[in-house]
């Protein structure tokens, strides 16, 4: 093989090495990526969800599963139950019951309307007692107080004018203080309106306090007309309850079955085939790719070693050439079979 052959036969070597070493790569890494997503798959069928169906004394349990077309796992498209005849029995009476208190309800409302309308009247007269200040409600109940008295007063006046005259006491004058009758008379008034300035205080008092008073009773009103509807509720909202708890019995399979197909989806077994079936295509993608990377390194190791070998081969032909006798003249030149070591660099 000429020298010039060698460099080439080692690059094919490592070409032909790299081109078997990548398309191995190439093939065990699609083995290895279908390796995981089959454990993906199986992971996913392991922990899917499956609902137990379920029957006890007041229902029967009922679930639709199908396997869905894009992904081939198992999906719930429909839950239900059936509730148990004596459940059922419960539910009708129960209904009747209901129906009967909204009844009486709607009934209560309409027998309250009328205190809505008592309330909003007692409101106005509230506002009518609360419209007149403390001042202004005294001094108009101190007026009424002296309307009142007035003609009493006159008439005492009249009596006393007629006493005193017709005894001849009109000018009689005691201490300075005047007549003593008409003394006597002026200092009861005065004593009698100081009475009067109390009472009308009191009167003005009572009358804010009325019509605040008022205003409480329309609201009390008011309020009755809210309770009474509300209270009339009572007996449907219990029947209604009752139904309810009724319900949540007849629920009860469908809640077990639930419960019991999550609990049946195995994570951790899951997991564990997950992390399993990773390892197992790691290691095929690793067993894919030690075969061709050898071959390629033998390769380009037996390109290598052929090319020291024929290198050796050519020095060793050299040497044997040196060693054959050569007639020379006295002037050095050669005329026999012998080598210089400048033709060597022909066999490199």
């Amino acid at each position: 093989m000429a020298a010039w052959m060698l460099p080439a036969a080692i690059a094919g070597a490592n070409l032909l090495g790299s081109a078997i070493s990548g398309r191995s790569a190439e093939r065990a890494a699609n083995t290895a990526a279908a390796a995981q997503e089959r454990s993906a798959q199986l992971v996913a069928q392991a922990s899917a969800f499956r609902p137990v169906g379920i029957s006890t004394r007041f229902g029967t349990s009922q679930f639709q599963v199908e396997t869905d077309p894009a992904t081939g796992l198992p999906r719930l498209v429909g839950a239900g139950y059936t509730a148990s005849p004596e459940i059922q029995a419960y539910q009708n009476r129960l209904s009747q019951l209901a129906a009967s208190g909204l009844g009486q309800a709607e009934a209560a409302q309409a027998a309250a309307a009328p205190l809505g309308g008592a309330a909003q009247s007692l409101f106005g007269l509230g506002a009518g007692y609360l419209a007149e200040s403390p001042e202004q409600a005294r001094q108009r109940a101190f007026n009424m107080l002296q309307d009142v008295r007035r003609p009493e007063q006159m008439r005492e006046e009249s009596r006393l004018a007629a006493t005193a005259f017709g005894r001849g006491r009109a000018g009689v004058n005691i201490g300075g203080a005047g007549q003593p009758e008409l003394f006597a008379l002026a200092r009861a008034r005065e004593e009698q309106r100081a009475r009067d300035v109390l009472a009308a205080e009191q009167t003005a008092q009572q009358q804010i306090g009325f019509g605040a008073g008022l205003f409480g009773t329309g609201a009390g009103l008011l309020g009755t007309q809210y309770q009474l509807p509300t209270q009339a509720l009572s007996p449907f909202m219990t029947a209604f309850g009752a139904q309810q708890a009724v319900e949540q019995a007849a629920l009860q399979p469908l809640e077990i079955g639930s419960n019991l197909g999550g609990r049946a989806v195995n994570t951790a077994g899951a997991q564990a085939l997950l992390q399993g079936g990773l390892g197992a295509a790691q290691t095929r993608l690793q067993g894919g790719l030690v075969g061709p990377t050898l071959m390629a390194q033998n390769l380009a190791t037996f390109g290598q070693n052929y090319m020291q070998g024929q290198q050796q081969q050519r020095l060793f032909d050299f040497l044997s050439g040196m060693r054959q006798p050569s007639v020379t003249s006295a002037l050095g030149q050669g005329t026999g079979a012998g080598y210089g070591f400048e033709d060597y660099g022909q066999y490199l």
